[in-house]
């Protein structure tokens, strides 16, 4: 039976309370103060034995205690027998994590991501659609805490933070009386939710990412991590999982990759930056700054060696032609060429080596990781090469791969990408100018008629982009695609990772395709 107090009674008790513990208080700080003037403690007289004694077991018995419990707390939450004891033992009748309505998170249209529940009692936290959004809806669970937007926006999700004591204890009230539950606000996410999914049955049974933003506002309408887990079922196991597939990792956001060929993108607007217009000598025999080094080649070489077949070189390239074609020894050498300088202030420029807020409160943020460029000697001019054509050290995040090709898209200004339908779209930075921006969305949608994305040419769809294929060290080559659409009056910018998909031509690029063409069904292409 539950007990209903009045508000009248429960001032009183508040009241009561506020005096006991400011008494208490003053008590402890007046006892601090004598201790400290207490100069000639040497002097005192020494306590007997038989008081000693008892203060020390007692204050072995509460260390002991204080261990103890910290042991089974703080170590032993992770552990599957601590959750089942909870479980089976916990009979607390007010559990606030179970009595606050939060506010339902919806996507652009309204669709609903996650909603409270009332069962037998206890309101539980509900994820209709699963593992699809879970790396941007996050979970808020009573034991395990908040993850994603559940715990960026708990406080807008639980009702807002209180602004005084009269809402503080009206809050205090509700969840003790049960006369009124607190109900939260509801959030509006820019994401799509049919677009979502589909972005994630691509990924199905893969490891990968794929993030969709509006270059012109920064809005996400699509951001996906392979593998994912159910918010509905968290377990201990989960946590417990630090394998590189583990489905905790947000690979969209967190994950850092070796970009492969859609880093030419930036050497491409560096190079059109710097003016040039020349042609480079690209042979067969590839390029290397140094004897001592294994030689870069173009993958023409390596396909008429595995059908034992003879390869004569791509001959003299411009930067256009070089790009569309994806040539290593292009790039390679264009990169050593403008030096070390020139490829950091690019770089810089583009925003390496930090962190791009997606969304902040006073009670937290939620960032998105750019990529990592490291700073290598300035005699170390090979390491330069390898990182010129996306290899090497060279490191990104799909997210910060869309934002690029977003800012090309937008004629060189990167607006900062966001999540939240009503934050404000700012501007983040110019990657470049305008002219280059144009000048390299004519070359990324050279890329899609004649070169390497040709296999991916719609007659619905004007696409622009870069396939990627990123060589690594464990296993066979990431496949990448960057782009957007449409060309001419871009809409929605794309990159679409999957690790170890093989050539960006052939796995990644046609997923983008297929989600792009899907975006003029559902509105968000016109």
């Amino acid at each position: 039976m539950t007990t209903h107090l009045n508000p009248e009674t429960w001032s009183l008790i508040r009241v009561a309370l506020h005096v006991g513990f400011f008494f208490a208080a003053a008590y402890l700080l007046r006892s601090i103060f004598n201790a400290l003037h207490a100069t000639e403690l040497r002097h005192l007289p020494r306590a007997k034995w038989s008081v000693r004694v008892p203060i020390i077991l007692l204050t072995l018995l509460f260390t002991g205690i204080l261990v103890y419990q910290a042991t089974w707390q703080l170590i032993g939450a992770s552990r599957p027998q601590f959750i089942a004891f909870m479980q089976l033992h916990d009979r607390r009748e007010l559990n606030p994590a179970h009595r606050i309505q939060r506010g339902r998170i919806l996507d652009h249209r309204g669709e609903v991501l996650a909603y409270s529940e009332e069962i037998l009692g206890e309101v539980y936290r509900l994820y209709p659609d699963g593992p699809a959004f879970t790396h941007v809806v996050g979970y808020s669970h009573p034991w395990f805490g908040a993850s994603g937007m559940e715990s960026v926006a708990t406080v807008r999700l639980n009702g807002g933070a209180p602004d005084g004591l009269g809402d503080w204890g009206t809050l205090g009230r509700q969840i003790v009386t049960q006369d009124k539950r607190p109900r939260g606000q509801d959030l509006r996410l820019t994401l799509d939710a049919e677009l979502q999914r589909m972005a994630f049955g691509l990924l199905e049974g893969r490891q990968g990412a794929i993030v969709i933003l509006r270059p012109v506002d920064g809005a996400i309408r699509t951001l996906v991590s392979a593998p994912s887990y159910d918010p509905n079922r968290i377990t201990p196991a989960l946590f417990q999982d630090s394998a590189p597939g583990a489905a905790l990792l947000n690979r969209a956001t967190q994950g850092l990759y070796p970009p492969g060929s859609t880093f030419k993108i930036l050497l491409a607007a560096s190079a059109l930056e710097q003016g040039f217009s020349g042609t480079l000598e690209c042979p067969a025999d590839g390029f290397t700054t140094s004897p001592r080094y294994r030689k870069i080649r173009d993958h023409e070489y390596y396909t008429a060696r595995k059908s034992g077949s003879v390869w004569r070189g791509q001959g003299r390239l411009d930067l256009a032609t070089a790009f569309a074609r994806s040539s290593n020894v292009f790039f390679a050498q264009l990169g050593v060429r403008f030096g070390h300088d020139v490829f950091y202030a690019m770089t810089d420029r583009m925003q390496f080596n930090r962190r791009i807020i997606l969304h902040e409160t006073p009670y937290g943020a939620w960032s998105m990781r750019t990529g990592e460029i490291p700073r290598l000697d300035p005699s170390d001019r090979y390491g330069l090469a390898q990182m010129s054509i996306g290899q090497g050290a060279a490191l990104v995040t799909p997210a910060h791969m869309a934002l690029i090709a977003g800012a090309v898209a937008n004629r060189g200004l990167a607006v900062r990408p966001r999540l939240i339908e009503t934050d404000e779209p700012a501007p983040l930075a110019y990657f470049m100018s305008s002219s280059v921006a144009e000048r390299l969305s004519a070359m990324l949608r050279q890329v899609v008629l004649g070169g390497t994305g040709r296999g991916i040419e719609t007659p619905r769809l004007a696409i622009a982009g870069k396939t990627g294929t990123a060589e690594n060290p464990h296993g066979s080559a990431h496949s990448w695609f960057v782009g957007f659409a449409p060309a001419d009056r871009p809409q929605l910018a794309v990159a679409v990772l999957v690790e170890h998909g093989g050539y960006g031509s052939a796995t990644a690029a046609p997923m983008a395709r297929d989600l792009l063409l899907r975006a003029i069904d559902l509105g968000l292409i016109e």
